[in-house]
C-alpha cells in the first residue's frame, strides 16, 4: 500500500515539473507578446501545482527526502515568473499608450 502511495505522489510530480519548463519554452517562442504571457502564466499556475505536490510530499513522510530545497527552488522560479509576466503586461501597456 505504501509503495502504491510513492508511486502516485511520484509520478504526480513527475508528469508537471516538465511541464514548467515546456510552457516556458514555448513562451520564448511566442507569436505574440499575449501568447508569451499565456504561456507563461501556464507556466506559474504550473509551478504552484508543482509546490503543492512537493509539500504533500513532504509531509507524507513516505520518502527519504528533504523536499524543502525543492520548495524553495519552485518558489524562486514562482517569483522570476511573477516578475517576468508584470514587466510584461506593463511593456504591453506603455506600448499602447505610446501609439495612442
Amino acid at each position: 500500500m505504501q509503495e502504491k502511495r510513492e508511486y502516485v505522489l511520484s509520478n504526480q510530480l513527475l508528469r508537471l515539473t516538465p511541464s514548467v519548463g515546456a510552457n516556458i519554452n514555448e513562451a520564448l517562442v511566442g507569436y505574440s507578446a499575449k501568447d508569451f504571457q499565456y504561456k507563461l502564466s501556464i507556466a506559474l499556475k504550473e509551478s504552484h501545482e508543482t509546490e503543492y505536490w512537493l509539500s504533500i510530499m513532504d509531509e507524507s513522510k513516505l520518502f527519504s527526502v528533504d523536499f524543502n530545497v525543492y520548495l524553495l527552488d519552485i518558489v524562486e522560479i514562482q517569483k522570476m515568473l511573477t516578475s517576468i509576466l508584470k514587466t510584461s503586461k506593463m511593456n504591453n501597456l506603455n506600448a499602447k499608450n505610446q501609439t495612442s
